[in-house]
């Protein structure tokens, strides 16, 4: 694109565009970057300057950029039917339903198709919420317990169970019947703890919650297998297990947030299968179709569904409905991208694992509180001082990420979480990332890191 192209489209964005999380004050200085191709994991601006993405997008560009085969998929799908509401069956949404549920097998055989990550969670409360009055008439199943840190989503349900205040606090109050507790975050163990001698007492703390606000009152329980967006917390081995004894003794529904980490992200096509749990409930979106087209699903048990089924008057159908849930195109991308996603799962785990270890490296440098993370998703906590784990600044935070951009690899930064812990680094790079690729963002953060 030529200087005077690019410019016209700066121009135009800077006088109708309204960005998501910005300040515009600060484009008439430092415009947006005006992105305008990509390939593989790496984007291309408007000055014909390449960078290594390493967040994916926005953590869902999981098959790369430029899989020609989704393009058409997507094209093919056009030319057919280019959209009928979901009241209706269409070719694509069904053959998906049948793809999605295979790749989850654990029967969770019924798939409900949103637009977004948090449409899905939407639809995941309204289940779990309807669930508990009709399978349980005589009690009133509504609260959902979530964790801080969390990050499950921006429409108001959705934002009730994110544990992020500053995400939360202009839009007060929520929805109610939604509660936090604390994230499974070993290298700031609220409780003081350290494993394995902690005695679990981050899980355990849901379940004295669950039997203080009474089992007859708790719908459900939703939890990210691997926070994301609240930097990249990986939980022991023996935490979701755990969890997931919990809510069975209590008759609670698990949700498991998969909206990041799914579709390879952490070396099994969803993080549940990473931990071995078997979920209730199941939310997606982002690598479902890679970003190539909008969509987002709700899975469930067979066990769950036939609660909302009898008689037309009995009114037990699922009283939720999405415009363009089960778009047919968006379906047609998904298929064609789940066919891709099924051939790097495995090296997700592998190469994933393999550059964590040499991003564990990056430990030695005083700044480096913790390097953590599992197949493709990354963490790197940045502290002022090692002992007492105080974190760095906001303004060390942007230095760093601009230091990185400057080299040519972005990288993504917590930000409008909580007022003290924006300070973690995060990556979640396309799960076609090169080994080139790996050494060089690997390097360029040792310099950036060594600045400091």
């Amino acid at each position: 694109m030529n200087t005077k192209n690019a410019q016209s489209m700066l121009n135009s964005d800077l006088a109708h565009v309204w960005h998501p999380l910005a300040q515009h004050s600060t484009f008439q200085e430092k415009p947006p970057m005006l992105v305008v191709s990509a390939q593989g994991s790496r984007v291309t601006d408007s000055n014909g300057r390449e960078y290594i993405d390493t967040m994916a997008g926005l953590w869902c560009v999981n098959a790369g950029y430029g899989q020609q085969s989704i393009v058409d998929a997507a094209c093919e799908q056009m030319k057919k039917l280019v959209y009928y509401p979901h009241t209706a069956a269409n070719e694509p949404a069904s053959a998906l339903s049948a793809e999605v549920s295979r790749v989850l097998g654990n029967g969770l055989d019924r798939i409900y198709f949103t637009n977004s990550g948090s449409e899905s969670n939407e639809a995941a409360f309204k289940i779990a919420r309807q669930y508990g009055r009709q399978a349980h008439p005589t009690e009133n199943r509504f609260k959902i317990i979530a964790r801080h840190r969390a990050y499950h989503g921006t429409t108001m349900g959705a934002l009730s169970a994110t544990g992020q205040s500053e995400r939360r606090w202009k839009f007060e109050p929520l929805v109610p019947g939604f509660l936090h507790a604390a994230p499974a975050y070993c290298y700031r163990c609220v409780f003081g703890q350290k494993y394995p001698g902690c005695n679990l007492e981050c899980v355990k703390q849901i379940e004295e919650m669950i039997l203080y606000e009474g089992p007859e009152t708790v719908a459900a329980v939703i939890v990210e297998p691997i926070v994301g967006g609240g930097g990249v917390l990986v939980p022991v081995d023996e935490y979701l297990p755990e969890l997931r004894a919990i809510t069975k003794r209590y008759g609670v529904l698990l949700i498991s947030d998969e909206v990041i980490c799914g579709f390879g992200r952490t070396g099994k096509m969803f993080g549940f299968q990473t931990f071995g749990i078997k979920p209730d409930i199941v939310s997606m979106a982002k690598g479902i179709s890679s970003a190539y087209l909008p969509l987002g699903a709700t899975a469930t048990t067979g066990e769950i569904f036939s609660k909302f089924l009898g008689r037309v008057e009995d009114r037990v159908q699922l009283t939720q409905v999405n415009t363009y849930g089960g778009h047919p195109v968006s379906c047609a991308a998904a298929l064609a991208n789940i066919k891709i996603i099924e051939g790097l799962v495995d090296r997700a785990g592998s190469f994933g694992n393999a550059l964590l270890e040499e991003l564990k490296k990056l430990e030695k440098y005083p700044k480096v509180g913790e390097v953590r993370g599992k197949g493709m998703i990354y963490g790197i906590e940045l502290v002022s001082d090692k002992k007492t784990k105080e974190p760095v600044s906001n303004a060390i935070m942007a230095q760093v990420a601009a230091k990185a951009m400057e080299r040519g690899v972005m990288i993504g930064k917590t930000s409008m979480m909580t007022y003290h812990l924006n300070n973690v680094i995060w990556m979640s790079p396309p799960l076609v990332l090169t080994e080139e690729e790996a050494k060089k963002i690997v390097s360029v953060l040792h310099e950036v890191l060594k600045e400091l």
